[in-house]
């Protein structure tokens, strides 16, 4: 399907344009979480930032995951995003990942070692768009749309997701993700 004839929905991923200049949206991949007549809600997936989760939350299992930068709203507080069905108020984003839930039981499964990196993620702050504004966006065409999987969600090199993803999108994509970060020192 062509890309940009996709349409947003949940479990569905932003790739911002090469010209997309935005401090938080510049070279990201956004995952939709919720896509409805009332906005949308996503997470910025390819942004890790220097704090720690143990940093962030106060009283939490001491551990060294790292956090992402959701997106600039509410960037005060914390959102997650998961792989286990069975954390009690969560919602499902797509096959096998979940977002949000309550938070004392992912406590448990931190401290009982039954969660790790390669199931769950922190962010701060979240992305949102009002009803509209995304298609809006679209339409300007500063985001490309994509499938996803899990594993690319939840990616060991989350730095690199954005080239990397725009290389498997084929030829017509794939220049992009040279696309310097700062095309004045190109």
């Amino acid at each position: 399907m062509e890309k940009r004839l996709m349409k947003p929905r949940q479990g569905i991923i932003l790739i911002s344009e090469p010209s997309l200049r935005d401090f938080y949206f510049r070279q990201s991949v956004v995952l939709l979480a919720a896509h409805n007549d009332e906005g949308t809600f996503g997470l910025i997936i390819n942004k890790p930032i220097e704090a720690r989760i143990k940093d962030v939350i106060k009283d939490f299992p001491d551990m060294d995951m790292p956090v992402y930068l959701g997106g600039p709203v509410k960037t005060d507080s914390i959102f997650f995003i998961h792989t286990r069905k069975d954390i009690e108020q969560s919602m499902p984003i797509m096959q096998g990942l979940y977002w949000g839930g309550d938070i004392e039981v992912v406590r448990g499964l931190l401290e009982n070692e039954e969660l790790t990196e390669k199931d769950i993620r922190f962010f701060v702050g979240y992305s949102g768009w009002d009803p509209d504004q995304l298609d809006r966006e679209i339409r300007e065409k500063s985001w490309v749309l994509s499938h996803t999987t899990v594993a690319e969600v939840i990616n060991n090199n989350p730095e690199k997701l954005w080239s990397d993803h725009l290389r498997n999108m084929g030829k017509d994509y794939a220049i992009w993700a040279n696309f310097p970060s700062d095309p004045s020192f190109n």
